[in-house]
């Protein structure tokens, strides 16, 4: 009769480093190039083809630190949410930062509106799909 060959004991793995809630460089590294691009171009369009001066640059740094502030939040919390609200949220932060760039360009608040909700709408739907299709 055949048994079952004897196994050893399970073991927990030691964990890779010694702070599991450390923060890598990647989940640093892409809120603050976007933060930073978005802060750039908030600038440009405020400064509006006139001369740089300290008011466009404290400007594009505060867009820039609230952009990457919220990505980062939203990257961290983001993945404990439902997949319809994580893709729901990165909508909703997309369609108002969109809306609000485009509302520096002194167009009117209504087209604003529009451009911010269907760049928000996009990017819900593709955000939708990709956490469907990469279920875990």
């Amino acid at each position: 009769m055949a048994h079952a060959a004897p196994t050893a004991p399970r073991r927990h793995r030691p964990m890779a480093s010694a702070h599991a809630h450390d923060i890598s460089k990647s989940a640093l590294a892409r809120p603050l190039l976007l933060g930073l691009v978005y802060g750039v171009w908030a600038a440009f369009i405020k400064r509006q083809m006139g001369p740089v001066d300290a008011g466009n640059v404290f400007y594009g740094i505060l867009c820039g630190v609230i952009f990457a502030g919220i990505m980062f939040a939203l990257a961290r919390v983001g993945p404990r949410l439902k997949r319809e609200l994580h893709a729901a949220a990165y909508g909703v932060f997309i369609g108002v930062a969109v809306g609000y760039l485009h509302s520096l360009t002194n167009q009117s608040v209504l087209r604003a509106t529009v451009v911010g909700l269907f760049s928000g709408l996009g990017v819900g739907i593709v955000a939708f799909y990709r956490y469907y299709t990469r279920e875990t």
